[in-house]
């Protein structure tokens, strides 16, 4: 898969370092509305795992705005969510306290691609590969087949 999260344990969290680069956003706020000039790293929190507006803000930061800089999930982050989170545009996770991060780690090597596009890789897989599932097939290449 073409961009991997960082996976981080809640334990460990607390001892990443904050500063003027960095934007704690909630999960109720526009991320159209914030200046990015400077800024390294954007936290988006996950109050409720069934409350995804983060991953909205993340797609915004991403593909709209075009954000280069980490953004990172905290709150109430679950493995089933990794995936997701990933093809959302996130960097990094800090998972809730009882989640395992082996678990986490098996959860995203399971699936090598995804056919359809995300925030990080817009084009579908088959646009990639520079065949379209579309194109017109020459039917005297098909074995079997008269022209």
């Amino acid at each position: 898969m073409q961009n991997k999260i960082t996976l981080i344990a809640a334990s460990a969290y607390s001892t990443w370092a904050t500063g003027q680069n960095v934007i704690n956003l909630a999960n109720d706020a526009d991320p159209r509305t914030l200046a990015l000039t400077g800024v390294q790293r954007v936290e988006l929190n996950f109050p409720k795992f069934t409350d995804g507006r983060a991953f909205s803000q993340a797609f915004l930061l991403r593909r709209r705005l075009g954000f280069q800089g980490e953004i990172v999930a905290t709150g109430d982050v679950l493995i089933d969510q990794l995936l997701q989170m990933q093809r959302s545009g996130f960097d990094a996770a800090v998972l809730r306290a009882d989640q395992d991060i082996a678990l986490a780690q098996r959860q995203l090597e399971r699936f090598s691609g995804f056919y359809q596009g995300d925030a990080v890789t817009p084009a579908p897989l088959f646009a990639a590969s520079g065949s379209s599932p579309l194109a017109p097939v020459d039917a005297s290449s098909i074995e079997g087949v008269a022209a």
